[in-house]
């Protein structure tokens, strides 16, 4: 944007309410005096800071701006039809006395001239002497800012180490993928690509080189362009709608088409990487690049990164000849660009040092997958933290996930022949198969989560409502009719029936053994993958997919975390997180009595053992055997007795025993929130 220096205009200052106002003796210009007011009546006096002073509508209709136009358009039209830049816009005093004195100011005196002469800028008066020596008026010396252009420099001469061979080729990935050819006319038509592997000498390239069309064989080319006029004309239309399907709108780069589009423009089959062709820069973009019209329907792209246009601004304009290379063709539904180039003349390739780390592509609702996005984009894979699972050593999975409805279903079906038998009169007259729901079966919203007490408890409760023509209802009643068949024959042998295994259990066990035999399937050929790839050296992973957890997000800026708080001084010694940490470092270097109880047991070792004595009913024996110790260590110096002093009548007054943690008889330091303390 412009930023101009406005000169300020002020208002006359109305007098108080008590005195007799006086017109004003200075006359100020017509167009910026304010209405007359009508002194004869009566007015209230208000105060108005400088930018809330009230002006009325006729003020802002004149010097209002005329012409709606967006910060984007405005950039767009400065850069490519006046021919300046972002980096060329004309600043305020201010502006150019900041950028001028970036490492000047309080602290450091002004040095270079040109903060010296952007500082004395900023008074009105000495800008009006300095206007005023330069012979113009103020609105002159604004509309001559817009002319400083700084130094152009020379035209670029394109200069090649060899001669520049222009090829007509057909593309090696043709024919595109779905389209049908005849066999032998490709196979006829690939045989150039054999022909470009033989080596020529540049020494002798000019000798040989003839200007002669008629000797050159374009045999394969001609058939080439013979199959593609038949594609064009079968797939113009349906690439025309999927690009109106894709495309709301068109922007440079896309496909062309409307009034855009003209008979005889190249589709991207046509073209190939490391083509040459001769085109037109139509758009350049500070963020995206130049656009270079190359007579196809897309037209190509060059990128080209914000500072770059520095120093290539001179040297690319919109509407002239240049020629260019391709570099890449992509599909274009995923990528915004489907055509990238590079400039041949003029080149200056030398001049773009910010290159694109990968071309943009587009985001569309069906991509949920992000690995399949980034490897139809080219993108690394984006890291991740290591799980450390080796899957070939996981035990197999037997449990099938449709065994879980089996499940509720079995249990519907029972509850339904235990209703029979207790209300055989409900059932009494009416077919199994025939029944249905009394109430309409929402699938959606079968579960429904509520509470319920058990025992004086109050437990989370699950209600599954399953329908009635899921059930199998006849084969439950005549298994139900069997077992109780089986079950009056035991009585009268005097012996006890018991149900092993009912119809619904069986079929379970089947879904399980499918589902163990398919898990049993893919680690064998799991493990013959990895065999496979150890004998021939390759990667078991994908390389970059994973990260260890040492070094996963090590460094990266979370500002949850509390040590990227600005008054962050470490993690308080009090906390909750700390205080464990700070009992196993007690226990670890203040132990009371021999060295070697140490390594008999470590801290987290004692609690776990305390706590499985906890779950087995056992009583924890945290005091110390004095007796067993006096018989190991009969033989000692009488210099060891006293460690066998108890110190105990020396601890709390109050008689309270202590909560520490004992460690083969050795107590841990005694530990508080305020911090650490030894006995």
């Amino acid at each position: 944007m412009q930023t101009l220096q406005i000169p300020h205009f002020f208002f006359p200052i109305l007098p108080p309410k008590t005195l007799k106002p006086k017109p004003p003796n200075h006359q100020c210009p017509p167009i910026f005096c304010p209405k007359k007011l009508n002194l004869s009546k009566k007015f209230t006096l208000h105060s108005f800071s400088s930018d809330e002073f009230p002006v009325d509508e006729s003020f802002l209709e004149a010097f209002g701006p005329k012409e709606k136009e967006t910060e984007e358009e405005a950039r767009r039209t400065n850069w490519i039809e006046r021919g300046w830049a972002p980096w060329e816009e004309i600043l305020s005093p201010e502006a150019d006395f900041a950028r001028k004195s970036l490492n000047e100011g309080e602290e450091v005196a002004l040095q270079t001239p040109e903060a010296i002469e952007a500082f004395k800028m900023l008074t009105p008066k000495y800008r009006k002497k300095k206007i005023a020596e330069m012979g113009l008026t103020e609105d002159e010396y604004y509309a001559k800012q817009f002319e400083i252009k700084g130094e152009i420099p020379e035209p670029l001469s394109t200069v090649w180490a060899g001669p520049l061979v222009v090829r007509h080729v057909p593309p090696r990935d043709w024919p595109p993928r779905g389209w049908e050819v005849d066999k032998k006319e490709l196979e006829f038509i690939r045989e150039a690509h054999k022909l470009m592997a033989v080596r020529v000498d540049y020494e002798n390239v000019e000798r040989d080189s003839s200007t002669d069309v008629d000797k050159l064989c374009l045999d394969r080319y001609k058939l080439f362009l013979k199959q593609y006029k038949e594609w064009v004309e079968a797939n113009k239309d349906r690439l025309e709608k999927e690009s109106y399907k894709y495309d709301q709108d068109y922007y440079p780069g896309r496909r062309k088409r409307g009034k855009d589009y003209r008979e005889g423009m190249y589709e991207l089959p046509f073209y190939y990487p490391g083509q040459i062709c001769v085109g037109k820069v139509t758009t350049v973009h500070l963020y995206q690049g130049a656009f270079v019209d190359i007579g196809g329907v897309h037209d190509g792209w060059v990128p080209i990164k914000r500072n770059d246009w520095f120093w290539i601004r001179h040297h690319i304009k919109v509407g002239m000849q240049v020629m260019v290379e391709i570099l890449a063709k992509r599909d274009p539904y995923r990528f915004r660009f489907p055509i990238e180039m590079r400039f041949v003349d003029p080149n200056i390739d030398h001049l773009i040092f910010k290159r694109f780390d990968f071309p943009p592509i587009f985001h569309r609702e069906e991509d949920t997958n992000p690995d399949e996005l980034r490897r139809e984009s080219g993108r690394p894979p984006v890291p991740r933290k290591d799980p450390e699972i080796k899957w070939e050593e996981e035990p197999l999975i037997s449990n099938h996930p449709y065994v879980d409805k089996l499940w509720q279903l079995h249990n519907a079906e029972q509850m339904i022949m235990d209703d029979m038998e207790s209300n055989p009169d409900k059932y009494k007259d009416k077919k199994l198969s025939e029944l249905s729901d009394d109430e309409n079966f929402d699938e959606e919203n079968n579960i429904e989560y509520t509470k319920a007490y058990y025992q004086k408890a109050l437990l989370p409760k699950m209600i599954v409502k399953i329908s009635v023509k899921e059930l199998d209802l006849e084969a439950a009643l005549a298994e139900r009719q069997h077992h109780n068949k089986l079950r009056k024959e035991a009585k009268e042998r005097g012996e006890k029936f018991k149900v092993t295994k009912m119809r619904r259990n069986e079929e379970m066990d089947e879904y399980d053994l499918i589902h163990w035999r398919r898990s049993f399937e893919e680690r064998e050929a799991l493990i013959r993958d990895i065999s496979c790839r150890q004998a021939l050296g390759l990667p078991l992973e994908e390389p970059g997919r994973y990260v260890p957890a040492s070094e996963y997000r090590k460094g990266e800026y979370d500002p949850a975390n509390p040590l990227y708080r600005y008054d962050y001084w470490g993690e308080p010694k009090n906390s909750e997180l700390s205080k464990q940490e700070r009992m196993i470092d007690a226990h670890n270097k203040s132990i009371v009595g021999k060295g070697t109880v140490w390594y008999q047991m470590s801290y987290e070792d004692f609690i776990k053992q305390k706590l499985e004595k906890e779950a087995k009913g056992e009583t924890v024996n945290e005091n110390y055997d004095e007796d067993a110790d006096t018989d190991r260590n009969g033989d000692e110096e009488d210099d060891d007795d006293d460690l066998d002093f108890d110190y105990s009548f020396l601890g709390d007054p109050t008689g309270k025993t202590s909560d520490q943690p004992q460690v083969n008889g050795t107590e841990s330091s005694r530990m508080s929130d305020e911090g650490m303390f030894e006995n």
